[in-house]
């Protein structure tokens, strides 16, 4: 999957609109990979230097290696990114398939621009995955915020008060090589509804976050 997806975004904003394009990761060419680091330190910096810093070195990832991207350009390059990976994640006694929903970025200048905007271009292709559910992280300061853009709008629902225990992308000898989270967990109905989520307050991710 390499194609272009044309996405107005006339009447949010009075920017020229926005062009995505769906690709697996083994389509990126070595350009695309420097030109996606340069765009995540860029959008992540401002928010830490070490939230920039795993994408040093022309590395287009900060843990896991996604599967699938959205990426959206404008006539400044790289403007909004999101990127899926399927993967099985354990709740309780429940092993779970889940299309992870990670490595979200916005330009700083577009804020006419945002996840709701990634999420509907992500839905037709998790669809056609044929994954169950959309899965995906949200740190609790950011969950008004989310509800607001998301749930109220009914493209995902939130968990608030949940663990996620992942391991670490790099070992340390100082550190345990997992770590548990306590997060909001954003959870996007795919092939099957939200009452097919089964409970559970912790959910081993198996893996390093995407």
């Amino acid at each position: 999957m390499n194609m272009i997806v044309p996405e107005s975004t006339r009447g949010v904003s009075a920017r020229p609109p926005v062009r995505w394009r769906l690709c697996w990761e083994n389509d990126l060419e070595l350009a695309d990979h420097i030109e996606l680091s340069d765009f995540f330190r860029k959008t992540y910096g401002p928010t830490g230097e070490f939230n920039a810093k795993p994408f040093e070195g022309h590395r287009s990832w900060a843990g896991a290696r996604p599967e699938i991207r959205a990426i959206g350009y404008d006539d400044r390059g790289i403007a909004i990114h999101i990127a899926a990976l399927r993967r099985f994640i354990k709740i309780g006694q429940t092993d779970l398939l889940v299309a992870e929903l990670g490595l979200y970025g916005v330009r700083p200048d577009l804020e006419g621009l945002g996840i709701t905007h990634s999420i509907r271009v992500m839905y037709p292709v998790l669809r056609d995955l044929g994954v169950p559910f959309g899965f995906g992280t949200v740190r609790s300061a950011l969950q008004k915020h989310i509800t607001r853009l998301l749930g109220r709008q009914g493209l995902a629902t939130l968990l608030p008060g949940l663990r996620v225990r992942s391991a670490r992308p790099d070992i340390c000898l100082t550190v345990p090589p997992t770590r548990v989270e306590d997060v909001v967990v954003l959870v996007q109905p795919i092939a099957r509804p939200m009452s097919e989520w089964p409970a559970g307050a912790m959910i081993e991710r198996n893996g390093t976050e995407l």
